[in-house]
């Protein structure tokens, strides 16, 4: 049985361990400590959860504290390169922990705060800095940093980062470190894309794999409800009900979703929290933290956002939308199950959702079971239902007459968003529906009410009998067309047809 202390770590780094409670390393430590702590390159295939962190962290303190060296204005010895903002302030977290009683100084830098407190911070110099891409190539384009002298390089989540389109930051990065480094590289997946991006970092690494993609939804017991799109918030607050449900994440597929979601909740009077991109860092931290302390025990959050979550004792994982990436709903489940536990993760799928589903099976290979709805379930509100359901438009062909969904519907489009009175409004796009295009089209989805008719100044000629468009008319000599270029107009017009 290999323990923490078969490794030779420093004493103070096993203290801190044993402060933590921490006595055996997980499967990816045990394989990728030995090769960290000779100084060689390492490229690993884990998931969150596997202990991947203390992986890497714990021979990083060991060398440094090994080998002390002054510190130089603005050069970290260490760069840890992480996809988001949370993941990134938890890795800085963990260094601090494992090394609490060392003198070893750990920064974190991302986007959405002041970037001239982080100048501030690397003024001195610092022996870690963990960074997302963007900020960090920020910080290096307004000359606060310098990575000519890092020792280091952590890429952590690598899939990730390049799904979120750091491919060319990252490129620029490697441009910009000593080629005399040692390189620690973490990815979920190794597809090719990832290995040709590992091979530009890399030189000579040892190979560590552990916990596949497909074998982590073993841990988590897993149930999917078939639920109309109008259901899913009714049956989302009939099931956070069940006071077993202790903390649960909701993932959402889209931002403007997980909103919906919290504020459906809010007037059902279950407290709960969003966590995505477009909040700002305090926002995302105070809901983390709500989160953790348990004042908040419902986490609404996208998938983006939610690759730094690492809380422990959630019970329950709930897909109000499944995602059509499946190796997402491997990443969203194993947000449960954490360090050997077990959890549950709930999916609601929409007759949409099949195919994706259908995928997630595929690749998990499980075939995930079927839930009934619950005796009793409340029918959606009307507003839901119509957005299930909604009446085609005169003169536009109906949803599924257009091909696949997402083809159907006008561009940037929420997925999940309700349709229904919004859809009904004119095309001016205020309520009412009795908005008007400039120049008194009618609107193509409402009849036109009938006009009382106007005070008698002399005889109105019939509009047959009107001028025709060019010829002046009523005399006006204002500069502003007339009713007869009016009538002529609306005569071309095919809607008048």
């Amino acid at each position: 049985m290999t323990l923490f202390t078969d490794f030779g770590l420093a004493q103070p780094i096993l203290k801190a361990l044993s402060a933590e409670g921490y006595e055996k390393p997980t499967p990816i430590q045990a394989q990728t400590i030995p090769y960290a702590l000779e100084g060689r390159d390492v490229c690993g295939i884990a998931q969150t959860g596997t202990g991947k962190t203390a992986a890497f962290a714990l021979p990083i303190l060991h060398r440094l504290n090994a080998s002390p060296k002054p510190r130089k204005p603005k050069s970290p010895r260490v760069l840890v390169l992480s996809p988001t903002r949370e993941l990134s302030g938890q890795i800085a977290d963990s260094f601090k922990a494992y090394g609490r009683n060392l003198r070893l100084s750990t920064e974190v830098v991302f986007g959405g705060v002041t970037i001239s407190r982080q100048e501030k911070a690397l003024a001195g110099g610092v022996d870690i800095l963990v960074a997302t891409p963007g900020r960090l190539i920020d910080l290096v384009d307004r000359r606060a940093l310098s990575l000519r002298d890092i020792e280091i390089l952590v890429l952590d989540e690598a899939d990730q980062m390049l799904d979120l389109g750091f491919i060319h930051a990252l490129k620029r990065i490697v441009t910009l470190l000593p080629k005399d480094r040692q390189s620690l590289f973490f990815s979920a997946t190794m597809p090719k894309t990832i290995s040709t991006l590992a091979d530009s970092f890399l030189r000579d690494p040892a190979h560590v794999a552990v916990t596949p993609v497909a074998t982590t939804a073993e841990r988590v017991e897993q149930s999917v409800i078939f639920v109309q799109t109008g259901r899913k918030q009714v049956l989302l607050e009939t099931l956070l009900r069940d006071p077993s449900i202790d903390r649960v994440l909701v993932f959402t597929r889209t931002k403007h979703g997980a909103d919906k979601v919290v504020r459906g909740l809010d007037k059902a009077g279950i407290a709960g929290a969003a966590i995505h991109g477009n909040k700002s860092q305090p926002q995302r931290e105070r809901a983390l933290a709500g989160f953790r302390d348990g004042s908040c025990r419902v986490l609404v959050a996208t998938d983006i956002a939610a690759r730094g979550i690492d809380v422990e004792g959630v019970t329950h994982v709930i897909n109000y939308d499944l995602p059509n990436v499946p190796e997402s709903y491997v990443h969203r489940i194993g947000r449960t199950a954490r360090a050997g536990a077990t959890g549950l993760a709930i999916s609601f799928c929409n007759d949409e959702e099949k195919a994706y589903l259908k995928d997630i099976e595929k690749l998990t290979r499980l075939k995930v079971p079927v839930m009934p709805l619950p005796e009793g379930l409340p029918a959606a509100p009307a507003a839901s239902e119509a957005g299930e359901r909604r009446e085609p438009q005169r003169g536009r062909p109906a949803p599924h007459a257009r091909g696949h969904q997402g083809h159907g519907q006008p561009r940037n489009a929420d997925p999940n968003a309700e349709r229904g009175p919004k859809r009904r409004r004119g095309r001016g796009g205020k309520p009412g529906g009795n908005a008007q295009p400039q120049g008194g089209q009618p609107s193509g989805n409402q009849q036109r009410p009938a006009q009382a008719p106007r005070p008698a100044q002399g005889q109105r000629p019939a509009q047959g009998q009107r001028p025709a468009q060019g010829k002046p008319a009523s005399g006006r000599q204002d500069g502003r067309r007339g009713d007869g270029a009016q009538v002529a107009w609306l005569e071309k017009s095919p809607r008048r047809r």
